[in-house]
């Protein structure tokens, strides 16, 4: 038992700092939060510090991370403002997050038009999918949502973490 524990506690020393490192270095989907600047600023992931933002300053992995950030905190005028300094105007990450803050600051069609032009750069990015079935539910237009749900379904199965938050969306919404 006490072997069992140690081996645990060993692999836990191992794997945690292996994953905090990850998230910071993940682009995708996941990732980690990027560090919180000042208003105005982003932080520079090559250079380690918070610089000013504007087209060029920085590379678009850091603005996406600064976005991405800004979008889940719920300051979607500043994570659009950063987003749209992105050099790659085609980048499906960009453009979902993009979709993410306008959606959720209330411009649902906004929303609706950056996550179809995120899937037709990438068809298999399931976070736009489920993001995109959130946006026609909060329309009312549950067919939809459940053709988000189905696609969703062909690229990663019913077990996967967009299935699932989708299936429940609709579900909850189904249930008044």
């Amino acid at each position: 038992m006490l072997t069992r524990f140690l081996k645990l506690a060993a692999s836990a020393a191992i794997v945690v700092p292996l994953l905090a490192t990850a998230g910071f270095a993940a682009g995708g989907g996941g990732g980690g939060e990027a560090p919180t600047c000042p208003a105005g600023k982003v932080y520079d992931q090559k250079t380690k510090k918070c610089v000013d933002a504007q087209r060029g300053a920085v590379d678009d992995d850091s603005l996406y991370a600064a976005g991405r950030s800004l979008a889940e905190q719920g300051r979607y005028g500043e994570a659009i403002v950063i987003l749209g300094l992105a050099e790659d105007k085609t980048d499906p990450r960009i453009l979902n997050y993009l979709g993410y803050s306008h959606r959720k600051a209330g411009r649902i069609n906004v929303g609706l038009g950056y996550y179809q032009e995120a899937l037709r750069q990438d068809p298999n990015y399931t976070l736009v999918r489920e993001y995109m079935g959130e946006a026609y539910l909060q329309q009312g237009n549950v067919e939809a949502a459940r053709e988000q749900l189905s696609e969703i379904e062909k690229r990663c199965g019913m077990g996967c973490q967009e299935y699932a938050l989708l299936a429940r969306q609709i579900e909850d919404y189904l249930k008044g």
